[in-house]
C-alpha cells in the first residue's frame, strides 16, 4: 500500500509540473503523460542519476550544491525522451529553464507528499 502511495506522489509531482509551468505539456493524456514520465524518472534516477551525481562531484562541490538542480533538469529531459520514445507517451519539455522548473517542482511537491506519507 505504501508503495502504491508513492507512486501515486510521484504521478502529483510530475502532473503539477505540467500545471505550474508552461514549458511542459503533455503528449497525449495529461494523466497517462504524467504516469508514463513519472516511471521512466524513477528508473532513470535509480540506475543513471547516481553516476551523473559521481562523475559531477568536483562541480558540484565548486557551485556548493547547485550544479543537483541541473543534474535534475537533465534527469527529466532524459526522463521525458525515454517515455515518449519507448512507451509513447509523455511529456515534451520546450526548453532547459522549463526542465529546470519543471524539476525544482517535481521535488518540492516530492517532499511535501513524502513527509505527508511518512
Amino acid at each position: 500500500m505504501h508503495l502504491l502511495l508513492r507512486a501515486l506522489a510521484s504521478i502529483a509531482s510530475v502532473g503539477a509540473a505540467i500545471y505550474f509551468v508552461p514549458g511542459i505539456t503533455p503528449s497525449g493524456s495529461t494523466a497517462g503523460g504524467a504516469a508514463a514520465t513519472a516511471l521512466c524518472l524513477a528508473l532513470v534516477n535509480l540506475v543513471v542519476k547516481p553516476i551523473a551525481k559521481l562523475l559531477s562531484l568536483p562541480l558540484n562541490f565548486l557551485t556548493l550544491g547547485l550544479f543537483g538542480f541541473v543534474i535534475n533538469a537533465l534527469m527529466l529531459i532524459l526522463a521525458s525522451f525515454l517515455a515518449r520514445h519507448y512507451l509513447h507517451t509523455g511529456i515534451e519539455i520546450e526548453n532547459f529553464s522549463a526542465a529546470l522548473i519543471g524539476s525544482i517542482i517535481i521535488s518540492i511537491v516530492g517532499a511535501v507528499t513524502g513527509v505527508l506519507l511518512d
